[in-house]
């Protein structure tokens, strides 16, 4: 059993850490993020970069640096996913066609059930007739005034943001390729200094667990995006939706971001078709949505805890706590600051001696 002063020192060693986790988890790296996806990309490009500047000359010049070479396959690889998604959405944009034509069939049959419903309600209560129809009616035509004249100005003021969030993207984009062809060209420069750095541990510490925890969060988030597109299409494909491909693609999308889930989408529908008294195909929905929620909640925790060496309830902890302090990046940041603050303390308790 440790002494006091010990088990003090190690606690205020653990706050301290944490404190400093935090910190650079909340002011710090938002600073540095592109670099550091940058660098990322460059680890990627470096082994087939290095392998073409070795072999490739330009007479009177020699060597082509190994940063433009990178710089080039990126864009490369970039120009064949754009092909690539090009292809792919060709049939999204046909079935988003057929999904335009038929809303005002939809918008139709929605008025009619709302018709329907009006007079039912005229005739339990003995109402004169068309009464709470055309009441029904002025109050659709005063709602829709009122959101015309909501959305003017929020459109103004939008899309000014718009305009500058795009300018913001191609300023980073640009940054973040020029970044790509810097960090393989000093890459070695850079591995040098941290080096003979006395921080070099730390350095290697971070950086080895946040390339593992990235590694681990693209995995786990394009397997269950994957899964639930391919359960989402083939229910909408059993349920004879038209739109089963572009509905499964958009609800996947919409299940990766923690904000909407796939709930935002399945559950009103469900409602939707339990008001046209479909029950089946309701039931199915709720099924579809339960399925999808279930297998994202247990998957997530279990696929990350395994690549990261946590368990099951650490990461499905650390990913709340994370949410909570950091929103979105927090599925990220949460179990890398856990796993970052295990190894800062297990170093500095080697260094120390104490146990």
């Amino acid at each position: 059993m440790g002494k006091p002063d010990k088990r003090l020192k190690k606690i205020l060693f653990i706050l301290g850490i944490t404190g400093a986790v935090y910190w650079i988890f909340r002011f710090l790296l938002p600073l540095v993020v592109p670099f550091f996806m940058a660098w990322g990309i460059a680890l990627l490009l470096r082994p087939s970069a290095a392998w073409i500047a070795g072999r490739c000359r330009i007479k009177n010049i020699g060597r082509i640096p190994i940063g433009v070479i990178g710089v080039i396959e990126l864009m490369l690889i970039l120009s064949l996913l754009s092909v690539a998604v090009y292809f792919g959405g060709r049939k999204l944009c046909m079935e988003a066609g057929m999904f335009l034509d038929q809303i005002p069939v939809w918008i139709e049959e929605l008025d009619v059930w709302l018709t329907g419903l009006c007079h039912q309600v005229e005739d339990c209560f003995c109402l004169n007739p068309n009464c709470i129809v055309l009441l029904m009616r002025e109050m659709l035509r005063g709602l829709m005034e009122s959101l015309k004249k909501a959305a003017m100005p929020y459109l103004m003021v939008n899309s000014v943001s718009v305009f500058r969030w795009g300018i913001e993207i191609v300023v980073m984009a640009v940054i973040l390729l020029v970044s790509v062809g810097m960090s393989l060209q000093e890459m070695d420069v850079w591995q040098k200094r941290c080096e003979r750095s006395v921080f070099n541990q730390e350095y290697k510490i971070i950086g080895r667990r946040l390339a593992i925890m990235a590694n681990a969060y693209l995995k786990t988030q394009g397997i269950i995006m994957l899964l639930t597109t391919v359960i989402c299409s083939a229910g909408f494909w059993f349920l004879k939706n038209p739109y089963y491909i572009l509905a499964g693609v958009g609800i996947g999308i919409f299940d990766a971001l923690p904000v909407f889930g796939t709930g935002t989408v399945l559950i009103p529908w469900a409602i939707f078709q339990f008001f046209r008294k479909k029950w089946g195909r309701g039931l199915i929905l709720l099924g579809i949505y339960l399925l999808c929620y279930f297998m994202r909640e247990i998957l997530e925790a279990k696929l990350m805890g395994e690549q990261v060496g946590l368990s099951p309830l650490e990461t499905l902890i650390s990913l709340y706590v994370g949410m909570e302090l950091f929103g979105v990046l927090g599925l990220f940041l949460g179990p890398a600051g856990l796993l970052l603050i295990e190894d800062l303390m297990k170093a500095y308790t080697l260094r120390s001696g104490e146990s």
